[in-house]
């Protein structure tokens, strides 16, 4: 998968998903929100770090994650929820 960003742990890419379905590291942001007030997506992984902001950035490009708001602290993390696109996508 040439130019695609690899994840934290090398296994996953983060950006690209064949067909237009979320792969399995957008597919694991993704269904957190499920269970959240107002569908809203996590800040951090299962393992409290941070989540890769190109994960994030190709989820809402696919149209299945949207910013929610600003953070005026810090304006660089993206606080985004579930689309109603993100959930048809988790129920394929």
């Amino acid at each position: 998968m040439a130019g695609a960003e690899p994840s934290a742990n090398g296994d996953e890419p983060l950006t690209e998903a064949p067909g237009g379905t979320p792969n399995a590291a957008q597919r694991g942001y993704l269904v957190r929100g499920l269970a959240q007030p107002g569908g809203k997506l996590p800040l951090f992984d299962e393992h409290g770090q941070h989540m890769h902001p190109a994960l994030v950035r190709a989820c809402i490009t696919h149209g299945w994650a949207e910013p929610w708001f600003g953070n005026p602290m810090k304006p660089d993390w993206l606080i985004c929820k579930l689309t109603e696109k993100g959930r048809l996508a988790l129920s394929d």
